[in-house]
C-alpha cells in the first residue's frame, strides 16, 4: 500500500493542475462543451483523492493530521469539495479556477514536504480528533471561497463602475449571483465549524482531564463561531444584501485567519501537538 500512496501523492497535483487548467480554459474561451466535462475531472480528482487520504489513515493508523504538510492536502481536498458542492448546489460554473488556484498550491506544497509518520503522539491517532479537526479544515475551506467571492464582487462592481467591460465583467455572474456564492459558502462553513466545535467539545475531557475552557484557541474558535453566526442571523432579520453581506464575508474571513495566527503561532494552547 505504501506505493501506491507514494504514486498518489505525486499523481495528485498533476490532476488538480489539468483540473485548473481545463477551468481556465473553459473561463477564457466561453466554450460550453466542457462545462460538464470540467465538473466530472473535478470529481475524479476528489475520488482520487479521498482514496489517498483513506490510504494514509489505514496504512499510518492516524488521520492526516499530525503535520503542517498532512494538514495542507486535508485541505487542498477541502476547498475543492467545499468548491464542488457549492457548484452542484448553484449551477454557476464560471468562478471555479479562482478557487481550485488554492487547492492546486496546497497539494504541490503538500506533494513535496510531506513525510511518512509511523510514529506519532497517540492522541493524534484518536478518530474523534480526526473528524474534529477535518470539519474545521472543511469549515474555514468554506470560508476562504467565500472571501474569494467576495473579492470578485469587488472586482466586479468596481467594473461595473466604471463602465469597464473587461473579461472578467464578460465571464463572471452577476453581482446578486456572487452575494449568494458568498453566503452559501459562509453558511456551509457555519454548519461544519459548527460540527466541529461540538466534536470538540465532547470529545475534550475525555482526551485531556486538564485542559482548560480558556485555552486561545477553544476562545479563539468561539469568537469566530459567534462572529459567522451574528452575521448569519443579521442577514435574514436585517435583511442584509449587497455589499454588506460582502464586507461580512471578508471580514469575518480576516478574524477567522488572525485568530487561527494567534492560536497556533503566537499563544500557547494544548492543541499544538507537533
Amino acid at each position: 500500500m505504501i506505493n501506491t500512496i507514494h504514486s498518489l501523492n505525486i499523481i495528485l497535483p498533476f490532476f488538480y493542475a489539468v483540473t485548473f487548467g481545463v477551468y481556465v480554459y473553459a473561463f477564457f474561451k466561453d466554450d460550453n462543451g466542457w462545462s460538464n466535462g470540467k465538473r466530472i475531472l473535478l470529481f475524479i480528482t476528489l475520488l482520487t483523492h479521498i482514496v489517498y487520504i483513506l490510504q494514509r489513515t489505514i496504512e499510518f493508523d492516524h488521520p492526516p493530521i499530525t503535520s503542517k504538510f498532512e494538514i495542507f492536502t486535508v485541505l487542498a481536498f477541502s476547498i475543492a469539495c467545499c468548491y464542488f458542492v457549492i457548484e452542484l448546489l448553484t449551477d454557476v460554473k464560471e468562478t471555479g479556477l479562482f478557487i481550485l488556484i488554492f487547492a492546486l498550491v496546497f497539494q504541490a506544497v503538500s506533494t513535496c514536504c510531506i513525510q511518512d509518520l509511523f510514529e506519532v503522539k497517540e492522541v493524534l491517532r484518536n478518530r474523534l480528533l480526526g473528524l474534529h479537526v477535518i470539519s474545521a479544515l472543511l469549515g474555514y475551506a468554506a470560508f476562504i471561497i467565500s472571501a474569494v467571492y467576495g473579492v470578485l464582487f469587488f472586482i466586479l462592481y468596481k467594473d461595473i463602475k466604471l463602465n469597464k467591460f473587461s473579461i472578467i465583467f464578460e465571464k463572471l455572474p452577476s453581482l446578486e449571483t456572487l452575494e449568494k456564492l458568498s453566503f452559501t459558502s459562509v453558511f456551509i462553513g457555519f454548519l461544519l465549524l459548527t460540527i466541529a466545535t461540538v466534536i470538540g467539545f465532547g470529545w475534550l475531557p475525555s482526551a485531556f482531564p486538564d485542559f482548560d475552557y480558556l485555552d486561545p484557541k477553544i476562545i479563539s474558535t468561539s469568537v469566530v463561531w459567534l462572529i459567522y453566526a451574528s452575521g448569519i442571523v443579521i442577514k435574514f432579520v436585517g435583511k442584509w444584501y449587497g455589499k454588506k453581506v460582502i464586507m461580512f464575508s471578508i471580514t469575518g474571513f480576516i478574524f477567522a485567519m488572525f485568530s487561527l495566527l494567534f492560536a497556533n503561532i503566537i499563544a500557547n494552547s494544548f492543541h499544538t501537538f507537533y
